[in-house]
C-alpha cells in the first residue's frame, strides 16, 4: 500500500509546527543509530577476545554494515520516492529487530568461532540495509513535512540524532557489556521498539508522481561531486569508529569510551550552535573549514602519546566532520527535482557508506602492517584528498559558469 499521490508543494509550516515534527524524527533515527553505537562497542572486542579473530576480520565486519548500506542505497531511494517515506522507514525498524537478533544468535554461537562470525557478519548486512531505509525515508520524510526551505535543518538534525546515537551506544555498549554479549545486544530490539514508536504518529507525506523520473545515473552525476569530498572526509570518522578502543587498549590507556563520547559530543554541540553557517557562510567555505579542523583532529591521534591527547584529537574530529554533511547535501538536493529527492538523498548518503565500507579493512590492514596510530595519519591524508577534490569542482563550476 503507498502513500497518497500529490503534486503539490508542501505547505509551510511555522517554527512550532517545526520543533514537533522534528522531535519524533530525531527520536526515531537517534534509536536507530543508538543500535549501530552499540555494535562499535560490542564488536571489535568480541570478535578479538572472545573470537580470536584479527584486525582484518574487525575490519571486515564493522565495513560490511557500510558497505551493505552503499549497496542498497538506490534500492531504498526508490522505494522511498514510490512507495513513500513512511514504508521505508518501517522496513529499516523491522529490519534493525532482525539484526538485533541476529546479533544475539552469534553471541550464543561462541564456541564455534566460524560460525559466530558467520552470524556476525550476517548481522551486519542486514543492519546495513535496515540503515539505508530508515536514513533515507527520515530525511525524504522530514524534508516533505518541513519543505525543501528547510532541508538543511532537516540534515543537521538527522545528523544530531546520528551522532548522538553513536556516541551514546558505543560508552553505552561498554557499559552493559559486562552483564554479557548477548544481553547487550537484546537492547538493540527495545530500541526499535522505541524508534517504532517515535515514528508512527507523523504525518504521511503524498508521493510525488505524474512527473518523468530522471535516470538513476544523471542522479549520481549530479550529486557525485559532494559525494565524492564527503566520501573521503568520512575515513577520519571511520578511523575513529573502528579502531579507537582498539588503540587505548593497546596503549594501555584509560578512558577508550570517552572518545567516543567526546567525538559525539563536539560533534553535536557544533550541530547546534553552528547549523546556520553553511546558508549563512556557503557549503563550500564551511565544508573546507571543516576538512582543516578534521586533519588537525587526525594528526593529533596519530601523534599522541597519552589518552588525553587522542580524546582531544577525537573531539576536534568531530568538530570538523560536524558540518560536512549539511554543507555538501544542501548543494546537492538543490540539483534534484521533489519526484527524485529520496533517490538523490540516497545516492549522496552512499558515499558516507561507501567511505566506511572502503575504510574499515584498509585500516585493519594498515594497523596490522604498522601500528594502530598510523591509521589516523590515512584518516587525514584522505581528508588532503577531499580538499582537492571540492577544490576542483568548484573550480569546474565557475569555469561552467564563466562559459
Amino acid at each position: 500500500m503507498t502513500e497518497s499521490t500529490s503534486t503539490n508543494s508542501t505547505p509551510k509550516l511555522n517554527s512550532e509546527s517545526n520543533t514537533k515534527l522534528l522531535i519524533p524524527i530525531v527520536i526515531t533515527v537517534l534509536a536507530v543509530y543508538t543500535t549501530i553505537g552499540i555494535s562499535l562497542g560490542i564488536l571489535p572486542k568480541f570478535i578479538k577476545q572472545e573470537l580470536g579473530f584479527g584486525n582484518l576480520a574487525v575490519g571486515l565486519v564493522i565495513g560490511l554494515q557500510a558497505l551493505a548500506t552503499l549497496l542498497t542505497r538506490a534500492y531504498a531511494g526508490k522505494t522511498t520516492d514510490v512507495l513513500g517515506s513512511k514504508i521505508s522507514t518501517i522496513r529499516g525498524i523491522l529490519l534493525v529487530l532482525l539484526a538485533g537478533v541476529l546479533y544475539m544468535c552469534a553471541c550464543s554461537a561462541i564456541s564455534i568461532p566460524l560460525l559466530s562470525l558467520s552470524l556476525l557478519l550476517l548481522s551486519r548486512i542486514v543492519h546495513g540495509i535496515a540503515e539505508s531505509f530508515l536514513v533515507t525515508g527520515m530525511l525524504t520524510w522530514g524534508i516533505g513535512l518541513l519543505g525543501q526551505q528547510n532541508s538543511g535543518k532537516v540534515m543537521t538534525w538527522n545528523g544530531i540524532a546520528m551522532y548522538a546515537g553513536i556516541a551514546i551506544g558505543a560508552p553505552f555498549s561498554l557499559w552493559i557489556v559486562q552483564f554479557g554479549s548477548t544481553f547487550a545486544f537484546s537492547s538493540i530490539l527495545v530500541l526499535a521498539f522505541v524508534s517504532w514508536t517515535a515514528s508512527k504518529g507523523l504525518p504521511i507525506v503524498p508521493v510525488h508522481k505524474g512527473h518523468l523520473r530522471t535516470p538513476f545515473y544523471k542522479v549520481i552525476g549530479k550529486v557525485f561531486p559532494q559525494g565524492i569530498a564527503l566520501a573521503f572526509s568520512s575515513i577520519a570518522f571511520a578511523c575513529i569508529a573502528s579502531f579507537i578502543a582498539l588503540l587505548f587498549s593497546q596503549k594501555n590507556w584509560n578512558g577508550a569510551s570517552l572518545g567516543f563520547l567526546f567525538f559525539g559530543g563536539s560533534y553535536i554541540l557544533t550541530r547546534v550552535f553552528f547549523s546556520s553557517y553553511p546558508d549563512r557562510f556557503g557549503g563550500f567555505k564551511v565544508a573546507m573549514i571543516s576538512f582543516l579542523i578534521e586533519i588537525a583532529g587526525q594528526l593529533c591521534i596519530g601523534l599522541s602519546t597519552n589518552g588525553w591527547t587522542a580524546i582531544l584529537g577525537c573531539a576536534l574530529t568531530g568538530i570538523g566532520f560536524s558540518l560536512v554533511f549539511p554543507s555538501l547535501g544542501v548543494l546537492a538536493i538543490q540539483k534534484i527535482t521533489p519526484q527524485m529527492r529520496g533517490t538523490a538523498l540516497g545516492t549522496y548518503a552512499a558515499f558516507f557508506d561507501l567511505s566506511l565500507g572502503i575504510a574499515g579493512p584498509t585500516a585493519g590492514l594498515i594497523a596490522g602492517w604498522f601500528s594502530y596510530q598510523s591509521i589516523y595519519f590515512f584518516g587525514a591524508f584522505s581528508c588532503v584528498i577531499a580538499i582537492a577534490s571540492l577544490l576542483q569542482s568548484e573550480r569546474k563550476e565557475i569555469q561552467a559558469i564563466a562559459n
